[in-house]
């Protein structure tokens, strides 16, 4: 510990530069569908990265498919990651990333899924230009989840690079706008990094008790469309065959089976369809989420749908179609994860942290990672709580301390005080 105790002492001075920072970027608004104001961000930490060299890309992204009210196939922009290189020949290479969107901030994030669970925004405009300090605080949209988190990538890195200890380690960050969303279009940028790193770390926010979290369960956003048939609701109703009602039988189906499954949980979160009352209405759409906490929960909640599709499609009149999938699969504990986890708590023995790990609802990009094969540890990120609400805070102290985190295991990393992958020599 005491040849990286002088480069650890440096951070001690970042508190402010760091919160000058984040102050900085709460201000703009960066909802996941606010590709001007993600564009605004982005500019500014291209700028704030490049003290730590490497090669940078901007990295266009394809537009998000969705469904709209009308059931109807429609796409969204999404804005532009950022990706970041140094030393890609060195012996190991390690994966850090976080987003760049905040659930809240231009009221646009319906269906909306990530990290510790339910996301979603209100429509409750531009909250992400609400800030106040207090406490040792900052309440603001995106604080804590995660641009307190870019700050600790940032200034753990910048530490790291400083050191004598970085030449045998390369890096590649991952800055995505869509993570929100389920990282619909940097997907692919993600299994990239996958097959040429050894190890991830991810900036999402710890725990509210300041702990890592350890298994995460998979997650899915689906559209339910049910077609029906209009008819006047009073001169011929028979005629008609009314979509509101199939889809409310569908959602108390949908219902019954999370009851019915243990590990799994069904959020139907929002209804639209009808219209005028005197007509029988012929479309009617349900926007839900499914989080499973094993591969098997995952492909038996899948065969449901196709059941529940075929049911109501084969009644005469009606058509359900339900598209979307599990964007996240469920991200247990390996041998290889928890060996990561635990040379994580053991930089934060060392630091006089008591960390410790323990299971969430929640989603993260680390997620996907693990499916594609890439141990990693997900909750490096600031110390906070009220995440995607509008009392959302950052624990202005756990900056410099998760920061500190992240460049003491680097510096082990780099070093050989920590192997790894496992069994290397």
């Amino acid at each position: 510990m005491q040849r990286f105790a002088p480069h650890l002492g440096r951070l001690a001075g970042q508190s402010e530069s760091m919160a000058k920072m984040v102050r900085e970027w709460v201000r703009i608004r960066s909802g996941s569908h606010d590709v001007d104001g993600l564009a605004e961000l982005a500019r500014k930490l291209k700028k704030a990265f490049a003290v730590l060299g490497g090669t940078m890309e901007e990295i266009e992204l394809p537009p998000l498919e969705t469904i709209d009210s009308l059931g109807r196939t429609c796409a969204m922009p999404l804005g532009k990651a950022l990706r970041f290189r140094k030393r890609p020949n060195a012996p190991l290479q390690v994966f850090l990333g976080i987003h760049t969107d905040v659930v809240y901030g231009d009221g646009d994030h319906d269906g909306a899924e990530g990290p510790e669970g339910g996301k979603g925004g209100t429509g409750d405009g531009d909250v992400t230009s609400v800030l106040r300090e207090e406490n040792g605080r900052l309440y603001a949209s995106g604080a804590a989840d995660a641009k307190g988190g870019i700050a600790i990538l940032l200034k753990a890195l910048e530490t790291f690079e400083a050191s004598p200890f970085c030449t045998e380690v390369g890096w590649e960050i991952l800055l995505n706008p869509d993570e929100e969303l389920g990282s619909p279009g940097s997907r692919h940028l993600l299994a990239q990094a996958a097959s040429r790193n050894h190890l991830g770390l991810l900036f999402e926010p710890c725990l509210p008790d300041g702990n890592l979290v350890g298994e995460r369960k998979g997650s899915g956003n689906f559209t339910a469309v049910m077609r029906g048939r209009s008819a006047h609701a009073g001169r011929d109703p028979e005629a008609g065959r009314n979509a509101v009602h199939a889809l409310a039988e569908a959602v108390v189906a949908l219902h019954r089976f999370g009851k019915t499954h243990p590990g799994v949980n069904v959020n139907v979160a929002k209804l639209e369809g009808g219209g005028p009352s005197n007509r029988v209405p012929d479309l009617a759409l349900a926007r839900f989420n499914l989080r499973v906490a094993t591969a098997t929960q995952q492909a038996e909640a899948l065969g449901y749908l196709k059941e529940l599709e075929k049911e109501f499609s084969g009644r005469e009149g009606y058509g359900l179609e339900i598209s979307g999938g599990f964007a996240s699969p469920p991200k247990p504990v390996t041998a290889e994860y928890e060996s990561l986890l635990m040379a994580v708590r053991s930089c934060g023995d060392r630091l006089g942290m008591e960390l410790h790990w323990r299971p969430s609802g929640g989603v993260s990009d680390g997620n996907k990672l693990a499916a594609a094969g890439l141990p990693n540890v997900d909750t490096l990120g600031a110390h906070g709580g009220n995440i995607h609400s509008t009392g959302e805070f950052l624990i202005w102290d756990s900056l410099v301390e998760r920061a500190k985190l992240t460049a003491l295991l680097l510096m082990r990393l780099g070093t050989g005080d920590i192997v790894w992958p496992l069994g290397r020599e």
